[in-house]
């Protein structure tokens, strides 16, 4: 026991009182407020010159003019990025949507004897074929038939057959997509048979013969398409058999 208090005693310092401690936080406290009140009175108090370099100091000896740059009243309207937007098409010709080539194919498709404008059918738009196969797949939806991948996948499937019959029969290239707008819009008569569908059954004698009638118009509209934007006289023939056998899937999902 008397090594543990001689131990005790040698680590703790002999002259370590409560009231040391206390006199000495009191001591910390006054240092920290006399530091937080020197910095207080330093930041109040303008810097000295000296801090400042002598030529910001002293006034500039130029006596000159200042001259704002004057602007030109005609530099706006010139500049070219202003009358970039002006000069912009509109979104739905950028699109490619012209809705007086759709009204005049679709008058072209309506009549069967009309010539077609050979300019205008070369056109790639697919805004019309896309309707139409809606409307046709709506239609037979409205006669109790979900049809649409049919649809979609009968128009592909045609296209494709069509386009390589025409690159092998014509002396210029047809593109896909000239050969998807002129059978879509073709298809148009076809969306009227969908539509007599809605009201009476097309599964008789009468059905049939309509359908057939809806055959041959689509295939002679589609046919007389192809001959004035490719420029193949003689061989709307040729071109319509191929075309009759495409809408004759059609007119057999519309009736069955």
């Amino acid at each position: 026991m008397s090594t543990l208090g001689q131990f005790d005693s040698d680590f703790y310092p002999s002259n370590y009182a409560i009231d040391n401690q206390e006199q000495s936080c009191n001591d910390s406290n006054a240092y920290d407020y006399l530091y937080e009140s020197t910095k207080q009175q330093a930041s109040e108090q303008p810097l000295p010159a000296s801090f400042f370099p002598p030529e910001m100091l002293t006034p500039s000896g130029y006596t000159g003019q200042f001259f704002p740059p004057a602007a030109s009243p005609g530099y706006y309207s010139q500049s070219p990025y202003i009358d970039g937007f002006d000069e912009e098409p509109p979104l739905i010709e950028e699109l490619g949507i012209n809705f007086d080539h759709i009204w005049q194919k679709t008058l072209t498709v309506l009549n069967p004897l009309k010539p077609a404008d050979g300019s205008i059918m070369n056109e790639t738009d697919l805004a019309g074929p896309i309707l139409f196969c809606l409307a046709l797949g709506a239609s037979l939806l409205m006669a109790g038939k979900v049809q649409f991948g049919y649809v979609y996948g009968m128009s592909a499937i045609g296209c494709l057959g069509i386009h390589a019959l025409l690159n092998l029969m014509s002396f210029s290239e047809v593109s896909y997509g000239c050969v998807a707008s002129v059978l879509g819009y073709c298809l148009l008569p076809m969306v009227i048979l969908s539509s007599c569908a809605i009201f009476f059954s097309l599964q008789g004698t009468t059905g049939i013969m309509l359908a057939l009638v809806i055959i041959g118009w689509c295939s002679l509209s589609a046919s007389k398409i192809f001959i004035s934007a490719l420029a193949m006289e003689g061989q709307q023939l040729l071109i319509a058999y191929p075309c009759a056998l495409v809408y004759g899937l059609f007119a057999l999902l519309t009736i069955f």
